[in-house]
């Protein structure tokens, strides 16, 4: 099962909860998740070490969807995790790229770096109250 959209392609993601259809994938986001995957900063490191041994659920990082590379996805809770340095600050980007993925019925969450570094047990409290209180979907 699969197919293409304008040359992205399409297809489906089999996990334990079954099929879940998976979203276009533009081919210079996937090869740039991959370079991304290789190289977490150090707040990516810490957050995604918690997110695996804290949070019951099964993420993926630096996850294409659509043209989009999303921090952290968990696609049972249709949930995206955003990490933000400086450079992210008023970015009209950042607004465009929420709203399409909100359309397409992700939750996105956003947590500046300096947040997780200082109040880490915070920013998992809010990604864990996230996936317990909706439904898987």
């Amino acid at each position: 099962m699969g197919g293409e959209i304008g040359g992205i392609a399409l297809g489906i993601v089999v996990g334990h909860v079954g099929a879940m259809p998976q979203f276009p994938r533009h081919p210079f986001a996937e090869k740039r998740a991959r370079e991304l995957r290789r190289q977490l900063t150090e707040v990516e490191a810490l957050l995604w070490y918690h997110i695996r041994h804290d949070i019951p659920a099964k993420f993926r990082r630096q996850e294409p969807i659509g043209r989009y590379i999303c921090d952290f996805v968990c696609y049972q809770h249709r949930l995206i995790v955003e990490l933000d340095g400086s450079q992210h600050a008023d970015s009209i980007h950042d607004v465009r790229r929420d709203a399409w993925l909100r359309s397409q019925g992700f939750t996105v969450l956003r947590f500046w770096n300096d947040e997780v570094l200082r109040k880490c047990d915070e920013v998992l409290d809010t990604i864990y109250n996230a996936v317990v209180n909706t439904s898987e979907r």
